[in-house]
């Protein structure tokens, strides 16, 4: 019998996950695109810290996957 409570939590941390980090790759390559006039340090730096957010959710996510990583 499927556990409808377990199903749709299950649902709503996929669709939650993506929508963050389809936000925070979104906002590293905007800070990185060449539309505005001068590229700043901060903004740089906050690009990368925007896709190191990406990188380690999606490791965590593939770590508690992969059972071999516990």
């Amino acid at each position: 019998m499927i556990q409808w409570g377990s199903f749709f939590v299950v649902a709503a941390v996929a669709v939650v996950a993506t929508v963050v980090l389809t936000v925070f790759y979104a906002g590293g390559v905007r800070l990185l695109s060449d539309g505005h006039a001068a590229g700043s340090t901060a903004r740089v730096g906050a690009a990368y810290a925007c896709f190191a957010l990406c990188a380690a959710a999606v490791l965590f996510g593939l770590w508690l996957v992969v059972p071999q990583f516990h």
